[in-house]
């Protein structure tokens, strides 16, 4: 990955945007993914956001045998974590670093932005978001988890203590597997962070329900 800023798509609710979310695909996706979300998301009596799609590089994939699509890290094994891309997590995280880093430069301070993600989005998240040295205004991670988690208590950043993480999964999810999204809402909550859990009763997707609390959690944070 090069130190050129990743490719995005931009979708603002009204001009001069004050707050921004930056959204997070999953494996084989791309920002197109959650573009039509937002206008689901109803948050035109919010202030103005800027949503920041990005596409992650392609790449080979070894579960996949080795086939090269859009992924902000490889995967190696159908458990996740038993062994794991750490260079390419990395590398996604300085990424994504730089994503905020744009938004700074145009108005938009970390303590307005929010981060969201779905799947290894979700991974890439919860990487970037709890080493970040600068507070962020939120977290939202969909139907995935804590990637590193051995190494996530000596590297993160007191800045991100306090900020609202939004955890949310499907009960019939047959690409991450619940009890690791559990583990993962057990062990931020051990590590002190204010974790909002919710489970909706769907595979590894999104769901109507999920949509409102999204919204209702992003109209909290971004104010």
């Amino acid at each position: 990955m090069s130190s050129t800023l990743l490719e995005c798509i931009e979708i603002e609710t009204r001009p001069n945007p004050s707050h921004a979310v930056i959204w997070l695909h999953g494996l084989g996706a791309d920002g197109n993914d959650f573009a039509p979300l937002v206008p689901e998301l109803q948050l035109q009596n919010a202030p103005a956001i800027r949503f920041v799609f990005p596409h992650a590089p392609v790449q080979p994939v070894t579960i996949n045998n080795g086939m090269a699509m859009r992924a902000w890290y490889d995967i190696f094994a159908p458990d996740l974590v038993r062994r794991e891309d750490e260079t390419g997590l990395r590398l996604s995280q300085s990424a994504v670093e730089a994503l905020i880093e744009r938004e700074n430069q145009r108005g938009i301070p970390t303590e307005n932005i929010v981060l969201a993600g779905f799947s290894q989005g979700c991974a890439m998240t919860l990487q970037t978001g709890l080493r970040l040295k600068q507070k962020l205004a939120g977290m939202i991670g969909l139907s995935g988890y804590l990637p590193l988690a051995g190494l996530t208590d000596a590297e993160r950043h007191t800045a991100n203590q306090d900020t609202p993480i939004f955890l949310a999964h499907g009960t019939m999810d047959p690409v991450v597997a619940l009890p690791r999204a559990q583990a993962t809402q057990q062990k931020l909550t051990e590590l002190g962070y204010q974790v909002a859990w919710k489970t909706y009763p769907m595979q590894h997707s999104v769901c109507l329900e999920e949509v409102a609390d999204i919204s209702a959690f992003l109209r909290k944070v971004l104010v």
